[in-house]
């Protein structure tokens, strides 16, 4: 039996110090930096056993919203594919594109692409008169994937008018064509053709037939974590987070 494990990074493996305890502190492991090499995400203990406890027996996949110089930023030994750009980009094991999956989502891509700068230049406008927005549209490998905004005060609420002015009433969320994310202080809007479910099934039809038996394993902080979660035999998913919340009220 092969087992793989599909592994969230950010809010699953480590995240900012913000969010770790003051009792983590003297035990914090460095994991992730900005561009400028400013220390900028820690695992805590138990996040590095975790880790030290899937890599003696798992093959271990990221699974990230990171683009390829984030992932790069990640100090982790990754030695398998691995999804970037929240599903957009797989790179083999020799870190170059999967060129099968890249043909597949670009010839796509283009009739989402038109509708995503539709969608941007109703939120550049409103985000105008607000000099807290921080917009960003996610490009790698020269293409332009989505969009991120994010805002100074760093809270889900001081991007919900936002949300719920301008992009849950757009026609083209409304349509299905596009799909927002919120989690904490980053707020997607991407291609439905986008997501980490669709690349996790490509991935997982491709390892069955490297091997004839596999057990795959998934863990995600996030409710867009979800849907590839529930594409593995089994799911791991931290408390405390917005997946875990979001299950822990269904259930109550």
């Amino acid at each position: 039996m092969q087992p793989y494990i599909f592994l969230d990074l950010d809010d699953t493996l480590f995240q900012t110090l913000r969010k770790c305890a003051e009792d983590d502190h003297p035990r914090l492991q460095l994991r992730a930096t900005l561009p400028d090499g400013t220390p900028n995400s820690y695992a805590t203990h138990k996040q590095q056993w975790l880790w030290q406890w899937l890599a003696r027996d798992f093959k271990l996949v990221a699974v990230t919203a990171r683009d390829f110089h984030a992932f790069g930023r990640v100090d982790l030994p990754f030695q398998e594919e691995v999804v970037l750009n929240h599903g957009a980009v797989i790179l083999d094991k020799n870190r170059n594109v999967d060129a099968v999956w890249m043909a597949k989502i670009l010839d796509a891509l283009p009739l989402y692409h038109e509708k995503l700068l539709e969608v941007w230049q109703e939120v550049e406008a409103y985000c105008a008169s607000d000099s807290g927005f921080k917009l960003r549209l996610v490009k790698d490998f020269d293409t332009t994937w989505y969009g991120v905004i994010k805002h100074r005060l760093g809270t889900e609420a001081a991007l919900q008018p936002l949300l719920h002015n301008v992009i849950e009433t757009h026609k083209y969320l409304g349509d299905g064509s596009l799909y927002w994310h919120l989690n904490g202080n980053n707020l997607a809007i991407l291609p439905k053709i986008i997501n980490k479910q669709d690349a996790v099934d490509y991935l997982i039809k491709n390892y069955k037939q490297r091997h004839p038996d596999i057990v795959t394993l998934a863990a995600g902080d996030s409710k867009t974590d979800a849907p590839f979660l529930g594409l593995c035999d089994y799911a791991l998913i931290p408390t405390n987070t917005q997946l875990f919340k979001a299950l822990a009220d269904v259930v109550m």
